[in-house]
């Protein structure tokens, strides 16, 4: 047996990991830099004591179809930063476990394509929000009984994503995210492409909920998106992800029966 295989291994690993590394630092970077641009754009206050940030829809000398461009754009920056540390775990089980079976230039290659099925499915994530949320924000301009409720339904919103960490369709899903590639299925190009589809379906229903709580508190919100990349992340590597997750579950649970008492008290 040549021992220099698993040498070479190791360091090609080790490698990968700097690798990703210096990604997240550079997309942590480029979000810090979204997040002061986003601060010059404002919000537009609504009835009810909540507001609507432009995020959502096309300033002014803007078509639909670049503000979509944009917060796609904005979002796979913020989702490389959120998703890294996890995604990276994930990589690097699937390159020990297709590593004997390919040679280590094309083990880089099926690597970069796991990564990139997995970036596409989070890609049409971020544009079908967009376009719910450039729906309902016309909505809210157009309605204002609905405006002036969306207080309430924050915390129904975040009441129900605290409640989906406790569900069967989290269990499931968060195991999938959890366990090692198959090999007889993940090896080659078209293999490893279909692997980071099926992955990244898997990863954002396994974070519907925390989705869907970033979405309506605040994609902006830098201390959330700090928060939900720590949650994410030990979900994934804990040695009891279900245990994380419930705990997760608890606490922003807890949250929305906060925002819905602070609307009530409002309203």
């Amino acid at each position: 047996m040549d021992r220099t295989l698993p040498r070479r291994a190791a360091r090609a690993d080790l490698a990968f990991v700097a690798i990703c590394a210096l990604l997240f630092a550079a997309s942590v970077a480029a979000t810090l830099a979204q997040h002061a641009s986003m601060a010059t754009m404002g919000e537009l206050p609504l009835p009810g004591g909540g507001s609507l940030s432009m995020l959502w829809m096309p300033t002014c000398g803007r078509t639909w179809a670049r503000a979509a461009a944009s917060f796609v754009g904005m979002w796979i920056v913020m989702m490389a930063a959120m998703m890294l540390p996890s995604l990276a775990a994930m990589l690097l089980r699937y390159r020990a476990a297709v590593g004997a079976r390919v040679q280590a230039g094309r083990l880089a290659g099926f690597t970069l394509l796991v990564a990139g099925g997995y970036a596409l499915v989070w890609s049409a994530l971020g544009l079908a929000m967009f376009m719910v949320g450039d729906a309902f924000a016309m909505l809210e301009l157009r309605w204002p009984p609905l405006a002036h409720g969306m207080p309430s339904i924050t915390g129904v919103v975040v009441l129900l994503a605290g409640a989906v960490q406790f569900s069967g369709w989290k269990a499931r899903h968060l195991a999938c995210c959890r366990a090692t590639p198959s090999v007889a299925v993940a090896v080659g190009p078209a293999g490893a492409f279909r692997c980071g589809l099926r992955t990244g379906v898997h990863c954002c229903c396994s974070c519907a909920g925390l989705t869907a709580l970033l979405v309506v508190v605040g994609v902006a919100d830098l201390r959330l998106m700090a928060g939900l990349t720590a949650a994410i992340t030990a979900e994934r590597l804990l040695p009891d992800g279900m245990r994380a997750a419930r705990t997760i579950g608890v606490l922003v649970g807890g949250g929305g029966l906060l925002l819905l008492a602070r609307a009530a008290s409002v309203g």
